[in-house]
């Protein structure tokens, strides 16, 4: 008889796609079978476990990948932890000879995947991790002095000299098959999905999955690329791809994006492509940073806020801001787009989060907290470094001192008042200029929109002055 073909555990994490996935690519390569398998070890992430969004999207996706696999005659197989212990007992009950996984880059992930390769290593069997998630991993680019980057420009001009092709990789139409060993858990014994089911909306606006990341591109490409230097700053338009959740689950590939964006550069979109690439540009800054400065989760990267003046984040002031009741329209928008889909425009979440740093001058992990439990696209290295830029504290940051004041923001990316309109429907009925600041008329605010805060939670310019107090103080 033949001898079998040898075996090897794919261990499937945020790489959650069949093309362009170098694990799967090197498992069938070197002639194994592969076992995907995926292991649910939120105990495993430190003091950043999941968050409830995103789990919920982690959900769907799986069920995409284990249909996308079945498709092709395999299957994956779904554990709940720990990990070392389950690829251990798993590679000896499937007799593998192999374990190989695509790299994570949370700093608490970083190095329980160093302890599990040399355990694995040791035990005999082959164990490698590969590139699936980054156009540069974050130790690959150094500044002429040989650190790490702190500034977005310098790097993302040494990105672009040191600029790689990554050739695309198609998944075989079929996948050989082993039944040997255990199955796992259903996918509904993860506990993944929201008892109470408030998630339901979330999937009239996504289609978690490999297709689905593939379908968001293209019609990114095919639509909202054209004008996108311009447009992605207009929460009222479709002017953003809206492929942050996709690429943050490794639904697509960054450089699969990468080539059909340049794929448009000679139809006259060179600006729009260009802006496109800049904005994946910031993603790979965010994982440098996170790398190289692991403790910015919890930290101000810039040490002298440690001694700022931060207010006490009582539920009165946090809550409303949570909830979408802070009286300020377009903050009031954004929080409550958050809620209903799980996302929110780039542009707003930089005001939202202006408004709760500057203006109610909570500590920005507050709203970090917030954003890594209501996103579906939840990623701990660009959730970082947007709370600590639009804090102030971060690398490269806008200076603290720079408030964004939500009225003339609102009156400059919404001019219409239709994104206020759409997620606070009770001001729809106001003209324009009352949408972005209804309290300058509180008799026909009380007449039309009863329910809504009369007043914001602080008076815009009180609390714009007590924070440059706050900052004064901290400078001198």
């Amino acid at each position: 008889m033949p001898e079998a073909q040898p075996s090897a555990l794919v261990w499937f994490r945020d790489d959650l796609r069949l093309d362009d996935n170098p694990a799967l690519r090197a498992a069938l390569e070197a002639g194994f079978v592969p076992v995907p398998v995926y292991i649910h070890a939120p105990d495993e992430h430190g003091a950043w476990a999941p968050g409830a969004a995103s789990d919920a999207w982690r959900h769907h996706s799986l069920a995409a990948l284990d249909a996308d696999l079945r498709k092709r005659g395999s299957h994956l197989r779904r554990f709940f932890g720990p990990s070392l212990a389950t690829l251990q007992s798993l590679a000896l009950a499937t007799g593998a000879q192999a374990v190989f996984w695509n790299r994570r880059y949370e700093p608490y992930i970083e190095k329980r995947d160093t302890r599990i390769k040399q355990q694995l290593r040791r035990t005999g069997l082959e164990a490698e991790s590969f590139n699936g998630s980054l156009l540069f991993e974050p130790w690959t680019l150094r500044t002429k002095q040989g650190g790490p980057f702190k500034v977005f420009t310098p790097f993302w001009r040494a990105a672009l000299a040191d600029w790689r092709e990554h050739p695309a990789w198609q998944a075989p139409a079929s996948l050989p098959a082993t039944r040997e060993g255990p199955e796992g858990v259903p996918l509904d014994a993860l506990r993944l999905l929201p008892k109470l089911g408030w998630d339901r909306e979330f999937w009239q606006h996504w289609s978690p999955g490999e297709a689905g990341a593939r379908a968001a591109l293209e019609t990114f490409v095919d639509g909202a690329l054209r004008g996108y230097a311009e447009q992605r700053d207009r929460p009222d338009r479709v002017g953003t791809s809206r492929l942050s959740p996709h690429l943050h689950f490794g639904e697509i590939a960054p450089w699969r994006a990468v080539a059909a964006l340049q794929a448009e550069r000679n139809a006259g979109n060179a600006r729009d492509v260009d802006a496109a690439i800049r904005e994946l540009g910031w993603r790979e800054f965010a994982h440098h940073l996170l790398h190289h400065f692991p403790d910015t989760p919890e930290q101000n990267f810039n040490p002298r806020f440690a001694d700022f003046d931060w207010a006490r984040a009582a539920p009165p002031k946090l809550e409303p801001w949570q909830q979408g009741r802070t009286g300020v329209p377009i903050v009031d928008a954004g929080m409550r787009e958050l809620w209903a889909t799980g996302w929110m425009h780039n542009r707003v979440r930089m005001i939202v989060a202006s408004y709760l740093t500057k203006h109610l001058r909570l500590h920005w992990r507050h709203g970090a907290r917030w954003f890594w439990d209501t996103l579906v696209d939840a990623d701990l290295a660009n959730n970082t470094l947007g709370w600590q830029w639009v804090a102030g504290t971060g690398a490269d940051a806008a200076p603290y001192f720079r408030v964004f004041n939500p009225v003339t923001q609102s009156e400059k990316f919404d001019p219409d008042g239709a994104y206020i309109a759409r997620w606070v429907p009770e001001l729809a009925g106001l003209p324009v200029p009352l949408r972005f600041a209804p309290w300058q008329d509180p008799r026909r605010l009380r007449r039309e929109a009863p329910d809504y805060p009369p007043q914001p939670l602080v008076d815009l310019a009180a609390g714009r002055d007590a924070a440059l107090e706050a900052y004064r103080r901290l400078r001198e």
